[in-house]
């Protein structure tokens, strides 16, 4: 029997996102979540990035289950591309919500009647293979949020999920301290814990202060009310219908993550939204806009979304104009601030009135501040601490807050995704590596854009492009015609006339020099053009287009 607890992390250490953490313990591997990263902003065309699963897939008969804390993306986003690789041989256990949302994208990549989703209620447990795992409600921007507790054979290990401590939660009841507490006084011997607001002093605000700042604003208001915010955020949606309700407004939703999402938590029972409320968006148009409010996708500015549509004029229902209040309740997501301020400067240029977050307290966050995390380190009183879920400084500081709350420092590690923790009976350290890394998905391909795609992208979008067109002769490879010099995002062709002519003189000549010193295969010619072209348009140009040589034989 081994007499190691491996601990280790296939995505979201050392980022925000991509959560993905095991445990290995003899031949048994529990997964806890499986979630997906937002791309850079040099990952041109990316739509997603997932972690790379290729350990588990080496190792899949070791592997017992799934469990996920709960339902935004950061942490089930990536299920079905991993569910895929595993050929969906692997149980996935969750909260009712959780499990619903996940259907829903296990659904649209055709692999829900492949796969086995348990549903289970904080308080329960489930075994997989020699691990006991337990459920523990907690506060988080979404309902059903749970904290694991997971029995190895050398001891209970607490891995919070993404969690605060709300004393006036929007739905359902705090956060299970007294059952942490309990965890504590019989033992535990590791806490895996949040780490993203570690930044943060004192406590996180409570959601219910976003619902009074929205009835302000709502109380009195003549124009059309737009509110965004994170399609799974539903306390926050609850909050909006309460408002729109009282004070006798139609609700319209838009943006299809939205929709999803609303209709599953009602049907579940987690939103309530009375009669008459909810109208069809082809209905909106025709209502007074005082009667009205929008709810829809878009907080982070992301391309196509409903709220960017609305803000350029391309969403089919809604056109904006000063008659409107656009309410923008999110934080943007590092990386994601200069497409969000994009969209609010193009809200402005229609007229609209637009609030968000810098300007009032439209966002709270789901994550624990500084106190809630010496609390849940007071309370669970772990012997070894891992922070996760967060950047190196935000690993880095919760290190060392776990140090003043009396954890002894070398029985806390700061590790890095792929880096394998090892607790034995009396010490903790830092073991061997596992493969791991990252997956770009483009639309329907996944991992078929690697680095050099992206170089290539990179390339496009800073250069600029041009294909020369050659027609030769296929008897003695001289040029039938004059070369046909096709640009993309290099010159604008019309005022670069005597630029272009010299170009087809460059390639002229140098298909006139590989003729002279006998070079006949295609290959070599191309290469002969490339090379003089690219030349010339440096010296000229100061400038570096990809170009593609493409022949024609005659």
């Amino acid at each position: 029997m081994a007499s190691k607890l491996k601990i280790y992390a296939l995505g979201g250490l050392n980022e925000i996102g991509k959560n993905l953490y095991c445990y290995e313990y003899g031949n048994d591997i529990l997964i806890v979540d499986c979630g997906m990263g937002f791309p850079d902003d040099e990952m041109y065309g990316i739509d997603s990035v997932i972690p790379d699963v290729s350990w588990l897939v080496s190792n899949r008969k070791k592997l017992r289950a799934i469990v996920l804390t709960h339902g935004h993306e950061d942490h089930i986003g990536a299920l079905p591309y991993v569910l895929e690789a595993l050929d969906c041989k692997v149980p996935v256990y969750a909260t009712r919500l959780t499990v619903a949302l996940a259907e829903l994208k296990l659904a649209e990549h055709k692999l829900l009647e492949k796969s086995t989703l348990i549903t289970l209620e904080a308080g329960e447990h489930f075994r997989a293979g020699c691990f006991d795992v337990e459920l523990i409600h907690v506060n988080h921007s979404i309902p059903d949020a749970v904290a694991l507790a997971i029995t190895t054979p050398l001891g209970v290990v607490i891995q919070t999920g993404d969690f605060k401590i709300d004393v006036t939660p929007i739905q359902g009841e705090m956060i299970d301290l007294a059952r942490l507490g309990a965890l504590g006084k019989q033992g535990v011997l590791a806490l895996l814990a949040d780490s993203t607001n570690v930044e943060r002093p004192g406590h996180s605000d409570s959601e219910s202060v976003v619902g009074d700042r929205f009835d302000q604003l709502f109380k009195g208001c003549d124009k059309r009310i737009i509110v965004t915010t994170f399609a799974s955020n539903v306390h926050r949606i609850q909050q909006i219908i309460n408002c729109a309700a009282r004070y006798k407004r139609k609700v319209g939703i838009t943006g299809r993550s939205m929709e999803n999402v609303i209709r599953v938590s009602r049907e579940l029972g987690y939103l309530n939204i009375p009669d008459g409320v909810l109208m069809d968006m082809n209905q909106i148009k025709g209502q007074p806009k005082k009667d009205v409010v929008i709810i829809t996708t878009g907080s982070q500015g992301e391309n196509m979304s409903a709220l960017y549509r609305m803000a350029f004029s391309g969403h089919r229902q809604v056109e904006i104009d000063a008659g409107d209040r656009v309410i923008i309740s999110a934080s943007a997501i590092p990386g994601n601030e200069t497409t969000i301020s994009r969209v609010i400067n193009e809200l402005f240029f229609k007229g609209a009135e637009v609030i968000y977050d810098r300007l009032s307290n439209l966002h709270v966050s789901g994550h624990a501040c500084q106190e809630e995390l010496k609390m849940m380190l007071a309370l669970t009183k772990p012997k070894y601490f891992i922070p996760v879920h967060g950047e190196q400084r935000h690993l880095q500081r919760h290190a060392e807050l776990a140090k003043s709350m009396g954890v002894a420092p070398r029985n806390v590690v700061v590790t890095e995704t792929g880096r394998v923790v090892e607790i034995g009976a009396k010490s903790i350290k830092l073991g061997a590596r596992v493969p791991c890394g990252q997956i770009l998905v483009d639309g329907s391909g996944v991992g078929e854009v690697g680095s050099v795609v992206l170089r290539d992208r990179q390339h496009l979008a800073d250069e600029g492009m041009i294909v020369v067109v050659m027609a030769l002769s296929s008897e003695d490879g001289s040029l039938i015609s004059v070369p046909d010099i096709i640009t993309r995002g290099f010159v604008y062709v019309k005022e670069s006339e005597d630029l272009l002519a010299e170009m087809r003189r460059v390639v002229m000549e140098s298909i006139d020099s590989c003729r002279n010193h006998r070079i006949t295969d295609w290959a070599s010619i191309k290469g002969k053009v490339k090379s003089n072209l690219s030349g010339y348009i440096y010296r000229t140009t100061k400038r570096s287009p990809m170009i593609l040589p493409v022949i024609t034989e005659i």
